[in-house]
């Protein structure tokens, strides 16, 4: 199965990329909206360490959110 050019995406297709598209972004934005908001010592690593991770396609905002943040304990 070779790779298809968007023009041979049909409209479904197209819908469903840029829906995927829309989460990833606000995936990325939530991330770095929450580090701009977290202080420093709720941060593994430093706050700065953590803006090229969360660039990474779905895995750097799933990383961020998965290791970088510490989680409280009661």
């Amino acid at each position: 199965m070779g790779k298809k050019d968007i023009s041979q995406v049909g409209p479904v297709g197209k819908a469903t990329l840029a829906v995927i598209g829309v989460v990833q972004v606000a995936f990325a934005a939530l991330a770095f909206w929450d580090l701009a908001l977290r202080e420093a010592d709720e941060l593994r690593g430093p706050k700065p360490a953590w803006i090229p991770v969360i660039l990474v396609n779905w895995i750097g905002p799933a990383a961020y959110f998965t290791f970088g943040v510490k989680r409280r304990t009661r």
